[in-house]
């Protein structure tokens, strides 16, 4: 059961950073996003930091806003965002093979909404990995709750070096999470290694498009803004990942961006000129009425003090994704199905 109120919101703003420090770790994830070099740097050195900190920071956010599922989805016309999040899902269950009894690892798993419902849908075992402590713990209480606890588990531990014997799994997927790796080729070289040969890694990316123009400084904005509030080293191209994955050793079956054939853009939720009474609290009056109850709250003291900034930023993060969808120049389902070879050559 996601958290359902303000109140319960308020409560989890911060997750595992004592309340006091909150505001200090606002602060300091922010300088990981100046607008020069040496922050993008400092970024992919200090990745494990900042992408905790951004998790601490916003996983309450996204549950209040989101559900247990922070991923966006194509949606058909009439289909709710919660029904196009499954379908989602689903798909990607499909295009990956998953089958009763397998053994399935999902790759920075958030508090494991995916995983969840891929384990419901396939009857196999789940194994989320996630390096964030407070999503971890949520996602093993909200197995409880689901009592699914003999199918899905977690693994605190960084899935750019993860604790797991070579050929381990029968299938790998990771939904709009590889993103925030500092190297997408040492990401995927590790994925590599602990997938069984022969099998399939599937994956939603977060990149850039071929619309994206590096000289147009609005399109830059735009860029460093969804890096900013999506706790994101650098945004790649898809040409990037696709290299990265050849690179690594993967056969690639099939890529596409799932977004351009979606009759509705994906980015609907989060624009503040469409009104959805199913989803109402990530419309802009939903916007609204959250950010006065989170500054009552944190002015009361029953939110810790840094809550609005962190507030705040999620929103410019959400109108940067609404700006880079309709300006084409983002993606957050580049989607990619990719095998490992039956036969490793010895000399790759």
């Amino acid at each position: 059961m996601s958290k359902s109120g303000t109140l319960d919101l308020a409560s989890g703003v911060g997750g595992k950073i004592e309340k006091k420090e909150v505001l200090s770790a606002v602060e300091k994830y922010e300088k990981y996003h100046a607008c020069d070099g040496e922050a993008e740097e400092e970024r992919k050195a200090n990745y494990i930091d900042m992408v905790n900190k951004y998790y601490d920071l916003a996983t309450s956010f996204y549950e209040y806003g989101w559900g247990e599922s922070f991923h966006f989805a194509p949606r058909w016309k009439g289909e709710s965002l919660r029904e196009s999040i499954k379908r989602h899902e689903h798909f990607l269950a499909l295009q990956l093979g998953v089958k009763h009894g397998q053994k399935i690892l999902d790759v920075g798993c958030g508090i494991g909404g995916p995983l969840r419902e891929i384990a419901r849908f396939s009857d196999a075992y789940v194994t989320g990995i996630n390096n964030n402590e407070y999503q971890v713990t949520r996602g093993k209480e909200l197995n409880r709750i689901g009592g699914i606890d003999n199918t899905c588990n977690y693994v605190k531990a960084d899935f750019m070096s993860m604790p797991f014997a070579d050929d381990s799994f029968d299938g790998i997927f990771a939904i709009e999470a590889t993103c925030h790796a500092p190297n997408v080729f040492d990401c995927y070289k590790e994925i590599f290694r602990v997938l069984k040969p022969g099998q399939c890694f599937a994956n939603y990316e977060w990149c850039i498009t071929d619309f994206f123009d590096p000289n147009n400084s609005n399109h830059r904005r735009i860029k460093r803004e969804v890096e900013l509030g999506n706790g994101l080293p650098d945004i790649r191209s898809m040409g990037e990942c696709i290299e990265a994955l050849k690179h690594a050793g993967f056969e690639i079956i099939w890529d596409k961006d799932i977004a351009i054939d979606s009759p509705l853009p994906w980015y609907l939720p989060l624009d503040k000129s469409h009104f959805s009474l199913s989803n109402v609290r990530v419309t802009a009056f939903g916007r609204f009425f959250t950010r006065n109850m989170v500054k009552i709250l944190e002015r009361v003291g029953l939110a810790p003090e840094g809550s609005q900034k962190v507030q705040a930023m999620l929103e410019q993060a959400a109108d940067a994704l609404v700006e880079g969808g309709k300006e084409g120049i983002f993606t957050p389902m580049y989607f990619f199905l990719a095998r490992k070879p039956a036969a490793i050559d010895p000399l790759t």
